[in-house]
């Protein structure tokens, strides 16, 4: 609706701007010059008066030429009003449209499997939704009503100069179409260039990200130079990219100021060839050349337009790639089971897109209620396990089946899967903020008993409580204000206090010490008697209390059993646990 007032705001200025260059017109040939007051058709009030009517109007108008002034104003206030309502109207509604294109594309982003954003950089992913985003906004708000207004500019002229000389007019409209070719010639190349420093930018974009978030990595290993040159290199090739970009865009308008130059330079030289030949008066020629600026000014920006929409069309390009990825599907018929049962892999295969199998046929069984640990060498597929049991990732038909409470997952929606499922990942995430707001972050009202309770369990209570500001401590951006071990502890303490039946701890307890580790398992079999959990850790003392351990070896089941039948076998795990008992 706000687009359609602007756009009719943007007319009434069009039409309004024509009236001037008319009211020079008479007054230079009638009210000055002693012409004959020719009265245009759209003022139908006043083509029925007498020439002794008109005779008395030119003369009360000649001896008070002020009126003349106050007309001319009346008109440019009126279309100053209604430029300034189109600009309000199109800033308002650009605005609008761009609040809802980013809502959008963040609960798009919400939406998308875990496979698309492992396969897109985040770098690339900002740049499509601040700056992609922001070009087109540009566009609408600059170009788009400008567009509207330029064709009704030149509908309006071309009428105008028509009924003043349609044999200058003919010769003026032969230029347009050699405008209009080149600005579309030179438009395709501006896109291709333009296409090319937007995606230069998201690389740079992703290298600056990833080098904020490993910025402790950078300076623990002194690759501050390495890093400074690799930006400088990215940077400059972006630079290049912008250059070649701009040396095209000014070839472009500088040939369409020169067109535009010949153009008004042969309508001034034919327009007074006319006016001493008598086929024009001298009013008409003022106001035909009135009506040409207003003309050539639309051709000239519409070429404009042209290039920044060439721009606009890329980013909308890269902001639909977005929206058009397929999100995460719901089942057709979906199942919500009750989660305490069991879970049960069955010859499950598995390999990520381009590689080879990471689960080769692996079968096991976790029985509900109890502890089940998971151990094995890295790349030996145990978050792999993980991530399928959250579909985090979806199996392929006839790569086995998982089921839990004798269902298969692919027919529970995610969102009730992801909600009985607690899990603590290998690398704990905590975002900017207090630690309570990290702890209770799936609450919708904190509730300082249960963030306590689960800090308690999770050994980190006491250390809370040392900060000077307790639970109201600000941990900074990705918790770097805390060690390995307290994010671990505080990861854990957000995962129980949601008090899932089914909990997976994805080696999170490596950066705690073997004591510490003992307490936090001794508070989880205490206080959550009835849970499954899942522990993955290359520890042995982490899981040699679990009920059923089982040792992946090259994406296969190598061994499964208790950790007392597993010893006695002398395999894998009893090997790991010798080697583990003579270190410590």
């Amino acid at each position: 609706m706000l687009f359609l007032f602007g756009i009719l705001c943007a007319g009434l200025c069009s039409l309004l701007d024509m009236f001037i260059p008319d009211v020079i017109r008479m007054t230079v040939d009638s009210i000055i010059g002693d012409k004959a007051l020719m009265v245009p058709g759209y003022l139908f009030m006043f083509r029925n008066m007498t020439a002794a009517e008109t005779a008395e109007i030119v003369t009360l108008v000649r001896s008070r030429l002020w009126i003349i002034a106050i007309i001319v104003g009346v008109l440019a206030l009126l279309s100053a009003l209604a430029n300034y309502g189109q600009t309000t109207l199109n800033e308002m509604a650009s605005e609008h449209m761009t609040k809802n294109m980013r809502d959008r594309l963040f609960t798009q982003l919400q939406d998308l499997s875990f496979s698309w954003h492992n396969k897109n950089h985040t770098g690339d992913i900002i740049q499509r939704c601040t700056t992609d985003v922001e070009t087109v906004r540009r566009f609408v708000s600059e170009q788009l009503f400008s567009v509207v207004r330029i064709i009704l500019l030149m509908c309006i002229s071309l009428i105008f100069m028509f009924r003043l000389n349609s044999t200058l007019t003919w010769i003026v409209m032969a230029t347009m179409p050699v405008i209009f070719v080149y600005s579309w010639v030179f438009g395709a190349k501006i896109s291709k260039k333009y296409m090319e420093c937007d995606e230069c930018e998201g690389v740079l974009s992703s290298i600056c990200q990833e080098n904020l978030t490993g910025i402790r990595v950078v300076r623990a290993f002194g690759r501050e130079r390495y890093e400074r040159e690799r930006f400088q290199r990215q940077n400059q090739s972006l630079v290049d990219r912008y250059m070649d970009l701009n040396i095209w865009s000014v070839l472009f308008w500088c040939i369409g100021d020169f067109m535009s130059g010949l153009q008004v330079m042969v309508v001034l030289a034919l327009g007074t060839v006319f006016t001493v030949r008598g086929h024009m008066t001298v009013g008409e020629l003022l106001a035909y050349i009135s009506y040409n600026a207003l003309l050539s000014w639309p051709i000239r920006d519409l070429a404009r337009v042209i290039s920044d929409m060439s721009k606009a069309g890329v980013s909308i390009e890269r902001v639909c790639y977005i929206l058009g990825s397929e999100t995460e599907t719901s089942p057709d018929d979906p199942v919500m089971p009750d989660m305490h049962g069991d879970i049960e892999f069955r010859n499950v295969t598995f390999a990520y897109p381009e590689g080879k199998n990471v689960l080769d046929n692996v079968s096991f069984t976790v029985k509900q209620g109890t502890v089940f640990g998971i151990m094995g060498a890295t790349g030996s597929g145990k978050s792999t396990i993980v991530e399928l049991l959250d579909r985090m990732f979806d199996l392929e038909e006839g790569n086995g089946s998982i089921t839990i409470s004798g269902t298969d997952i692919r027919n529970i929606p995610r969102n009730w899967v992801r909600a009985n499922i607690g899990l603590v990942l290998q690398e704990p995430f905590l975002f900017a903020g207090s630690i309570k707001g990290n702890i209770g972050i799936t609450q919708e009202e904190l509730d300082m008993g249960m963030i306590e309770n689960a800090a308690e369990i999770a050994d980190i209570d006491r250390t809370i409580k040392n900060f000077s500001k307790g639970y109201s401590t600000i941990v900074g951006e990705r918790g770097v204000t805390l060690s390995g071990g307290q994010m671990q502890r505080v990861a854990i303490a957000r995962m129980l206090v949601r008090q899932t039946p089914i909990m997976i701890l994805d080696d999170s307890l490596s950066a705690v010490d073997s004591v510490t580790d003992a307490r936090i398992r001794e508070a989880l079999g205490r206080k959550f008697k009835g849970a499954t959990v899942i522990i993955i850790s290359h520890r042995i003392k982490s899981i040699e209390d679990a009920d059923t351990v089982m040792v992946l070896d090259g994406g296969k089941v190598a061994e499964i059993g208790t950790p007392a039948e597993l010893e006695k076998a002398g395999g894998i795990y009893k090997k790991t646990l010798d080697i583990q008992s003579n270190i410590e």
